[in-house]
């Protein structure tokens, strides 16, 4: 009785249409600065709370960031990305620290 209901059931056939690849929101580049006063303890705290980075992919960003002067935080659609960013200059600037993130198109 299982297979018959199997044969009736319709067949789902996937649309690969380049139309809805493109609908997709652009992905943006959030980066984080290096400045010389935000602590290190202070930068992974901001990297788990806003961008939800495990805290040791947060210490990797962080070194990253120490020792190149910058680092890519993670890629995002635009007004997700802006937001984040604005989220965390606020809880840098509550905080006393000049900590900055940038964003750009990705590609």
């Amino acid at each position: 009785m299982a297979r018959a209901a199997a044969e009736t059931m319709p067949t789902v056939v996937e649309d690969t249409d380049v139309e809805a690849e493109e609908s997709l929101a652009p992905l943006w580049r959030v980066v984080c600065h290096d400045d010389p006063v935000t602590t290190m303890d202070f930068v992974v705290t901001v990297l788990t709370r806003v961008f939800h980075h495990p805290v040791p992919r947060a210490v990797e960003v962080m070194y990253r960031v120490h020792f190149n002067g910058a680092a890519l935080v993670g890629l995002w659609p635009e007004e997700v990305a802006r937001r984040k960013v604005d989220r965390a200059h606020l809880m840098a600037r509550s905080a006393g620290y000049p900590l900055t993130f940038s964003t750009e198109a990705d590609g």
